[in-house]
C-alpha cells in the first residue's frame, strides 16, 4: 500500500518573507517620518558622536585616559601632553563640538513642546473664551405654583 501525502504542497504564488537585509533597508528609508529631532539623531548625530568618541579612543591609548579627560574637559590644555598632534582636535572637540550637540539636542527638544502646546490657532481659543463668558440662558420654567 502506497501512502499517498495529502497535504499540498504550498504554492508558489506569493513572494518570500523579507530577508534582515530587506527589513534593515526598509527601516532606514523610514527614518524621514521619525521627528525632527529623532531623525537629526540617527542621521547626524550618531555620525559626530561616534567621531567624538573615535578620537576620545585614540587619545586615550596615546595619552592615557586620565590625561585624554583631562584635555577634553579643559582642565589640562593639549600644549602640556606629549601628542599634542591628537590632543589640540580633542580639546576642540570638548570645547566646541559636545556642548554644540548638547545645545542642539536641548534645541530640539524644547521647539517639539512649544510646537506642541501651539496647536490650536488664536481665533479659535478666542471664540471659544468668548462662548465661554456668555451669560448662561436662564432655564425655562417648568410649571405655575407647587
Amino acid at each position: 500500500m502506497d501512502r499517498v501525502s495529502s497535504v499540498p504542497a504550498p504554492s508558489p504564488g506569493g513572494p518570500p518573507p523579507p530577508g534582515r537585509r530587506q527589513r534593515l533597508r526598509a527601516r532606514w528609508a523610514d527614518r524621514h517620518a521619525l521627528p525632527r529631532f529623532s531623525y537629526w539623531l540617527v542621521s547626524r548625530g550618531v555620525a559626530v558622536l561616534v567621531m567624538c568618541g573615535a578620537l576620545y579612543v585614540l587619545n586615550g591609548c596615546l595619552i592615557g585616559w586620565a590625561n585624554a579627560y583631562d584635555v577634553m574637559t579643559g582642565i589640562t590644555s593639549p600644549s602640556t601632553v606629549r601628542s599634542q598632534w591628537c590632543a589640540w582636535p580633542l580639546s576642540l572637540t570638548g570645547w566646541a563640538a559636545i556642548p554644540a550637540i548638547i545645545g542642539a539636542a536641548a534645541g530640539y527638544l524644547i521647539t517639539e513642546q512649544i510646537q506642541a502646546h501651539h496647536a490650536r490657532e488664536m481665533s479659535d481659543v478666542l471664540h471659544e473664551l468668548r462662548r465661554l463668558a456668555e451669560q448662561p440662558a436662564s432655564p425655562p420654567q417648568s410649571g405655575e405654583g407647587s
